[in-house]
């Protein structure tokens, strides 16, 4: 049975936990990046041209991000070997997580169907305080250009 996602995540709320498992087999959880600023973005598949677009667009500006104390992750439905590669030929210097059966999308929002293949799935990126709170909720942006779009946001949250 497929399901539909409804629910959109909005500015204060929690940002739902989750455990999954990086490029490198190790498990991951949201709650373990408490304390710092996040960029959690969701995406189709490693290795499509508007995916490697976006991850490039974050890994060039990753140390721009890390000096506003934000740090990026990327979630897709790939494999963590799938991720490993897209990493490395990418040089990404960022974690990318695995979300084989789009469950935690689902949770966010970031797909309409719930299933394993990737179809469906809503690029979406998600900024997250030190509290754990989501402090802008974005879907349906696009691969080009939407690193730019997030860079202004966190810019703009600094200055004040």
């Amino acid at each position: 049975m497929t399901q539909t996602s409804t629910r959109r995540l909005q500015p204060g709320d929690a940002a739902p936990d989750f455990a999954l498992w990086d490029a490198d087999g190790e498990e991951v959880k949201l709650s373990s990046y408490r304390g710092h600023a996040l960029v959690l973005y969701f995406y189709p598949a490693a290795g499509t041209p508007g995916c490697t677009t976006e991850a490039g667009d974050f890994r060039d500006s990753l140390s721009w991000l890390a000096d506003l104390d934000h740090t990026v992750v990327g979630v897709s439905h790939d494999d963590p070997e799938a991720l490993r590669r897209f990493r490395d030929e990418q040089g990404l210097g960022f974690r990318l997580l695995s979300d084989p059966t789009l469950d935690v999308h689902y949770v966010y929002g970031a797909c309409t169907e719930r299933g394993g293949s990737g179809d469906g799935v809503i690029r979406s990126t998600f900024l997250i305080d030190v509290a754990g709170r989501i402090t802008r909720a974005m879907y349906d942006v696009r691969a080009e250009g939407h690193v730019a779009d997030v860079r202004a946001i966190v810019g703009a949250a600094g200055d004040s």
